[in-house]
């Protein structure tokens, strides 16, 4: 089978279309045949190996999984013996192993039968992206009918989604974002558009119950003067903090912090689990949630695509397509 192949870490320039043996499924795996798959800023990490830390978990000197990627949409091509849920034929999404591949192997619980109103395109960018900003919201933001939220980056990946999940759940939502996004920001339901080019949002002149800070270069103190007396900052991820640590630094002084003071400051690891993929799945089926996808690359142009996404342009989701 075609697949990327990277055997060590570095730019998208160590990226290689290749062909390599299909894999075979174990007993409570599912073989798919992948139509599309999401790219999103893990892949990115896991291709240039930074934080440097990440490395003691995905290899020092190089990934121990050499082909990239894990949002996954497709249809089942064989099954493991102890698979009960899913059958030769079957149309799902999930997250699985290497998925920048014409075949990949993915948990059972880590799929789910794709919507029938989504493409493939469009529910292979939903898993990742999706499952972060529905428990973000959801577990740590708890957010509710007639909170104020702020979404921070809402235009990307995770935020495009943040702001559909947020709004179904009953909230007011401002979303933060650049110039050129803000119409697609508010088309997707926002009631409030920032232009973080013009607007200082975290002046203290307005607050907002539950911040979900997803662009991750803001100072904890500003985010903190845009939150009210008990409110909630949920940390998605971002950029900075250097080679070795990345944005885990920020991540822990967030926690250090938070039980010294009236707000809560919120971190977390999304968990990509099968009742929270039909609980998006029950989303995009009602209409409330609908991905936005800005590019797709086919898969021999894999290393584009990462390069499209390390740009910071993308207005939501970037996919590989491997069949329509």
């Amino acid at each position: 089978m075609k697949a990327i192949v990277q055997d060590k870490y570095g730019s998208p320039d160590v990226l290689n279309l290749r062909e390599i043996d299909k894999p075979e499924p174990g007993d409570d795996e599912v073989l798919v045949r992948v139509h599309a798959a999401g790219v999103d800023r893990g892949v990115w990490h896991l291709m240039t190996g930074q934080p440097y830390l990440a490395r003691l978990a995905f290899g020092l000197r190089a990934p121990k999984t050499p082909v990239p990627g894990m949002d996954l949409a497709g249809v089942v091509e064989a099954v493991g013996k102890n698979v009960r849920g899913f059958r030769p034929g079957d149309e799902v999404f999930g997250v699985g192993k290497g998925t920048f591949a014409e075949y990949a192997r993915a948990r059972e619980e880590k799929l789910a039968h794709k919507p029938a109103n989504l493409t493939f395109e469009g529910a292979a960018a939903l898993t990742i992206s999706g499952l972060t900003a529905l428990q973000g919201l959801r577990d740590h933001g708890r957010v509710g009918p007639g909170q104020e939220v702020l979404i921070v980056g809402a235009s990307g990946g995770v935020g495009t989604y943040a702001v559909q999940i947020a709004k179904a759940f009953g909230a007011h939502v401002t979303g933060v974002c650049s110039t050129t996004k803000i119409e697609m920001v508010r088309s997707l339901g926002a009631d409030r558009v920032i232009d973080y080019t013009e607007e200082d949002f975290t002046d203290g002149a307005r607050r907002w119950d539950v911040i979900l800070d997803i662009g991750g270069s803001l100072p904890l103190s500003r985010l903190r003067r845009a939150l009210t007396p008990q409110g909630t900052l949920v940390l998605v991820g971002g950029e900075g903090g250097g080679q070795w640590l990345g944005v885990v630094s920020r991540l822990l002084r967030a926690r250090l912090l938070s039980p010294f003071v009236g707000q809560n400051l919120r971190t977390f690891l999304s968990s990509e689990n099968h009742e929270d993929m039909l609980a998006l799945a029950e989303l995009a089926e009602s209409g409330k949630l609908a991905p936005v996808i800005d590019r797709a690359y086919p898969l021999a142009e894999a290393a584009d695509a990462i390069r499209h996404l390390e740009e910071g342009r993308a207005r939501g989701k970037v996919v590989i397509t491997l069949l329509t």
